[in-house]
């Protein structure tokens, strides 16, 4: 701002002389940091509304209050990596591209003694980088920690530094490796060492010795657990065949620690991830004519990617009728465990296992998964949540699958084992059991008890829902922020009890409050439907319906979701009163409402899916 404009803007508000030098800054040309509304540029100043212009991402155009800008944003230096974005747009995205450690160190070369902690570089790289930052971010990781200029942190809590002078990586790990007592420790950095080597050229000389510490870290340390000393063995054997050694016979072995193991299950668990198709490559070895027994057993017993691992290894091994011929009798048994469960679900369509998983989507299986859901409720003491309740609350298709070739009967069952399963948060629950009622509607009677507990479910379409989201967006964002500086700069008029401006500004305050609380409400109670769960047996959700009046005529309706009325379109909301009375009923049925003192019988005389007709 220019400095008649910033005295003007003084003369009228004291207090905001000590930040000349802020109001000083914003300029036109100038990029700033909002906190809610992320990276902006100051594209000019509007003298007679006494208003900057800023755009930023998706609010092109925006005016602001400098006073409020004063609090509110921060103005970029030109060394800022999202100002260069701007300015040297070919130059940073190069870097993006083809040299993303240069990039990093440009970057930390701003901050205060070139040291940034890890949610500092994520968060500026989310702005800069968008939905490709975490994967861009991932990979380079990787490179810095090869980089001799950077010291990337041996702890979460540490930062990434740049160094005064550049260090070989496996130079700096090997003085810890020496250095540290810790066993655990020593087999962690001796994995690092053999995984960032481009070539063993780099330790050649050290391999003997690391291989020493190493063996003897895992013979004599009693603080290692069984997992832990066949981790350690398996690094030392990484390192062990380039000193040209036999593995087979370095004490302890791989094989002579899972023999000594009693829960083959429990060790698996304890392994890193990325030894787990190792693991199951040694139980072959150890175990020839019983392995698959094993491999069962511990693929029933197995949580998260050792399911996957289990299932691929026997694939592998040409055993797609074993895991199947196991599926089906856990599931005969109702002994279906969790992990399973979660892997069926999340590769249901996949083309690779459906030989595997042919026959088993089904409402039996819904079954399961509500048994396993309420059995881990049961044995959980914490608040820790259920995966596979989240899942099945999350994948909005999975219900919709399971209940295919469901019976309305048995439907109506399984609803009511959900109603009494303790695993799911009271919101889940409701979005599940809505599932439930967009395929089978007769299963609202269980909850219509009272008519607020029939009032927590709105089926809604998506572009319902998304039009509800963006005008809640827009008045959190946009017009509440507004509402509020409004009141800020009335209050400073004056006497409040004489002040309109101000009391008209907290009307609408009052107003726009009340609009976002029964936004917030309705959108919690949103759960979105395509309406292809529509039948033509019975009227539903996403249903067209004819219908005969008492005098004869005809009328065609649609009813889809609650927001979705259009009387000139003959599309009614499902919450209406003749949807309401419809629900459920077949071709032939007769239903009555009533509206005040009108009384009207209808006749359906046939029902069609609306997806059909689109």
């Amino acid at each position: 701002m220019n400095k008649e404009a910033i005295e003007r803007l003084i003369e009228k508000n004291p207090r905001l002389k000590d930040s000349y030098a802020k109001l000083e800054a914003l300029e036109p040309g100038a990029y700033c940091m909002h906190g809610s509304w992320g990276f902006g540029y100051i594209k000019s100043y509007d003298k007679v509304a006494d208003r900057l212009i800023i755009d930023f991402d998706g609010r092109p155009d925006h005016p602001m209050a400098p006073a409020f800008c004063v609090d509110k944003l921060e103005v970029l230096p030109e060394t800022n990596i999202l100002v260069r974005s701007k300015k040297e747009a070919e130059h940073i995205a190069e870097l993006i591209k083809k040299k993303p450690v240069d990039l990093i160190i440009e970057i930390l070369q701003t901050y205060p003694n070139g040291s940034a902690s890890s949610v500092e570089l994520e968060n500026l790289l989310g702005t800069l980088l968008g939905e490709k930052s975490r994967k861009w971010w991932s990979a380079t990781k990787k490179l810095l920690e090869k980089d001799p200029r950077v010291a990337t942190p041996a702890k979460k809590s540490d930062p990434y530094v740049v160094r005064d002078e550049p260090v070989k990586p496996e130079q700096e790990i090997l003085e810890e490796f020496y250095m540290t007592k810790q066993p655990m420790r020593k087999i962690h950095l001796a994995e690092k060492l053999h995984t960032i080597s481009t070539s063993v050229k780099e330790i050649e000389k050290d391999l003997k010795n690391i291989f020493e510490e190493m063996t003897t870290a895992i013979k004599e340390a009693r603080g290692l657990t069984q997992a832990d000393r066949l981790y350690g063995v398996w690094v030392r054997n990484n390192l062990a065949r380039h000193l040209h050694e036999n593995v087979d016979e370095l004490e302890p072995t791989s094989a002579s620690i899972i023999r000594a193991t009693s829960d083959l299950s429990e060790l698996a668990l304890q392994l890193p991830s990325n030894y787990q198709r190792r693991y199951l490559d040694v139980i072959t070895r150890v175990y020839p004519d019983t392995w698959k027994d094993v491999v069962i057993d511990l693929m029933r017993n197995s949580t998260g990617k050792f399911t996957h691992e289990c299932i691929v290894f026997f694939y592998d091994h040409e055993q797609e009728q074993l895991v199947k011929d196991c599926f089906v009798r856990w599931l005969n048994e109702q002994s279906l465990k969790s992990s399973v469960l979660i892997w069926i679900l999340k590769n249901r369509n996949a083309k690779k296992f459906s030989g595997v998983l042919k026959g088993l989507i089904s409402p039996r299986l819904m079954g399961a998964v509500l048994y396993a859901i309420d059995y881990e409720a049961l044995q959980n003491t914490t608040n820790r949540r259920i995966p596979l309740a989240d899942l099945l609350s999350d994948d909005k298709e999975i219900v919709s699958d399971l209940l295919e070739t469901a019976s309305s009967e048995t439907a109506r069952d399984l609803a009511q084992t959900l109603l009494l399963n303790q695993g799911f948060e009271d919101l889940s629950k409701k979005s599940i059991l809505a599932r439930f009622i967009a395929r089978f509607p007769d299963i609202q009677t269980l909850v219509s008890t009272g008519n607020d507990r029939q009032a927590e479910q709105l089926m809604v379409s998506q572009q319902s829902l998304d039009g509800r989201k963006k005008e809640y967006e827009e008045l959190v964002q946009v017009k509440i922020p507004a509402n509020k500086e409004a009141i800020a700069i009335a209050r400073e008029h004056g006497d409040l009890k004489e002040n309109s401006e101000y009391k008209m500004a907290r009307q609408d305050q009052d107003t726009l409050m009340a609009r976002k609380a029964m936004l917030e409400n309705e959108l919690a109670r949103a759960h979105v439907t395509d309406f292809q769960d529509a039948t033509v047996d019975t009227v539903g959700i996403g249903s067209t319906v004819e219908l005969e009046d008492s005098k004869g005529k005809s009328h065609t309706y649609s009813f889809l979701g609650a927001w979705d009325s259009a009387p000139e379109k003959h599309i009614l909301s499902y919450k209406t009163p003749l949807a309401q009375t419809l629900l459920g009923k077949r071709a032939g049925d007769k239903v009555r409402t009533q509206i005040e003192a009108n009384v009207e019988e209808w006749t359906v005389k046939s029902i069609s899916r609306w997806v059909d007709a689109k």
